[in-house]
């Protein structure tokens, strides 16, 4: 018996074993490799050699009566084992790292356009990276910017009246329009989503029929991605959007606080609709930025590898 360099292999175990099973003898093999079986039954037979360290190897043949038959050099090999190399990522260094990449996606290059993610397997926001993320949102100069010049339109028109003119009627018009702004998205983007443990980014799909697209943009508003990973009732936006409504209420003059968090929470779930079929079909043709993610999302490298190394003590394992 010899090993796969062509050297003599002692000790190894030999069993034979006659094709019924009705004789089985099992012997060590001599410091020569040799080995030998006596008062073996005719007709069919197998030898199976084992040794530590090493792969068993077979041997099948017939024995004819009064025969003395001679097995040809039998080699083992290096057993071969299966290793599995699996690589930890820490999610929260995933996650710190994705959130880096969309504070700064813009539309046009200024327009803030950070609730949304190109990666749909996105590690999880912790709750700190979400109460971040609606204060990147909420104090970013051109939230500001858009809250006054809107501020500017209705004291135009003259919406509000109860908040008068000159620079303290738009003073308080900005004062509430900011609020709303503020409250909203801390309830819908930070608070709730930490309590129930979901995500408040929006996941662009990208891929598939444009019904499935339009379908998984209009739902935007009652669906999202939970910290498990999973799609559930987005329990966070419902209650963001009518909380926020509601603190609205008294922030803006109204005869009737029910009906204006009622009309004003409906609205507010059909700009989230509105505003993922514009994530899903528009910015991505007028974004640099958001193109960027969606490619670097793509290149991402694969986590874990499996590679089959030779059992032996000092083992060089291969790059796959």
């Amino acid at each position: 018996m010899l090993d796969q360099t062509g050297s003599v292999a002692p000790g190894a175990s030999v069993r034979l074993a006659t094709e019924d099973n009705a004789f089985s003898q099992e012997i060590v093999a001599g410091n020569n490799g040799q080995f030998s079986f006596s008062h073996v039954p005719p007709g069919p037979f197998k030898i199976v050699v084992n040794a530590e360290g090493f792969g068993d190897q077979t041997f099948a043949g017939e024995l004819s009566p009064g025969q003395t038959l001679i097995v040809p050099p039998l080699v083992i090999s290096i057993a071969t084992v299966v290793t599995a190399v699996k690589v930890n990522v820490d999610p929260v260094e995933v996650a710190t790292e994705e959130l880096k990449e969309e504070e700064h996606q813009r539309v046009f290059g200024f327009i803030p356009n950070f609730y949304v993610t190109y990666n749909p397997e996105a590690a999880p926001l912790t709750t700190k990276m979400k109460f971040h993320l609606a204060w990147k949102s909420s104090a970013d100069p051109i939230t500001i910017a858009g809250t006054a010049f809107l501020a500017g339109l209705q004291q135009a028109g003259d919406q509000y009246p109860e908040f008068g003119q000159g620079m303290e009627g738009f003073g308080k018009r900005l004062g509430a329009g900011y609020g709303d702004v503020l409250t909203s998205t801390f309830l819908s983007g930070a608070i709730f989503p930490s309590l129930l443990h979901q995500d408040p980014r929006y996941y662009f799909q990208g891929t598939g029929s444009t019904r499935s697209r339009l379908l998984h943009a209009l739902e935007n508003s009652v669906r999202c991605k939970g910290d498990n990973g999973k799609w559930q009732f987005n329990y966070s936006n419902m209650l963001g959007v009518f909380g926020g409504a509601a603190v609205s209420s008294y922030l803006y003059p109204t005869n009737n606080r029910a009906t204006f968090t009622l009309s004003a929470g409906f609205v507010r779930l059909g700009e989230s609709s509105l505003a993922g079929i514009m994530q899903e079909f528009v910015v991505p043709k007028i974004s640099k930025s958001a193109r960027r993610s969606k490619q670097q999302t793509k290149e991402q490298p694969v986590s874990a590898e499996a590679s089959t190394l030779p059992s032996t003590s000092n083992p060089d394992p291969k790059k796959p």
